[in-house]
């Protein structure tokens, strides 16, 4: 179990290099990391939610948190609002892969106890962006975070963001990129689907099949 901190340069075989394509001179000189390296292979969906839900969308993200777990779908995400907190601990209690990417410096951080059982497993990966200087988030760092999350993810599930939230116009950068996005079928999120996210049906089904193809 690969708990101690590495760091990833630019210049190493594993440093993603769709980062480069996408953040330009954003683009980090290395990534810190605690954790199995080779989660990075496994083409995680993001998962990017607002941090205002409406009680409805509470209620099917629960229900789609559940799905990818079974399905053992790997997901990656920041997992600092509260939705996407329960969901994160909705999925670690399964066996899939998650990458969670802090909007701070690895260095000095504490790791849930709750966390630990899926490092030991293998099935839980850290990563951050930001040098080691970095020891609380800010709003500056979580946007640059949600974008290197996405740009890691094949895909992106935002199950809610709010006409004139961050995450909105996260999504709109998004678009732009010709990231695919998805979002759940619900009339708050009108927007969204106008903007050119598509609905969820199909994508957790899609996903199950090419992880047992994979086997």
């Amino acid at each position: 179990m690969p708990t101690s901190l590495v760091w990833l340069s630019s210049s190493d075989s594993s440093f993603p290099p769709q980062l480069a394509q996408y953040l330009g001179d954003k683009v980090p000189s290395r990534i810190a990391s605690i954790g199995n390296l080779d989660i990075l292979k496994s083409k995680p969906i993001a998962l990017i939610c607002s941090v205002k839900c409406p009680g409805n969308i509470i209620l099917q993200t629960y229900d789609l948190a559940q799905q990818l777990r079974e399905a053992g779908v790997p997901v990656i995400g920041g997992f600092h609002s509260p939705m996407e907190r329960e969901c994160l601990r909705i999925l670690l209690r399964g066996s899939q892969r998650v990458i969670v990417c802090p909007a701070r410096a690895l260095q000095g951080m504490r790791i849930p106890s709750e966390h630990k059982s899926a490092l030991e497993e293998d099935r839980l990966l850290y990563l951050s962006p930001f040098s080691d200087k970095l020891r609380r988030p800010t709003v500056d760092s979580a946007l640059l975070r949600n974008r290197f999350v996405a740009v890691l993810a094949e895909q992106i599930l935002v199950p809610y963001a709010g006409p004139n939230s961050k995450t909105f116009d996260l999504c709109r950068v998004l678009i732009s990129w010709k990231k695919p996005i998805y979002t759940l079928s619900n009339e708050t999120n009108a927007a969204l689907v106008d903007l050119g996210a598509q609905l969820i049906d199909g994508l957790v089904t899609s996903k199950r099949g090419s992880e047992k193809a994979k086997a």
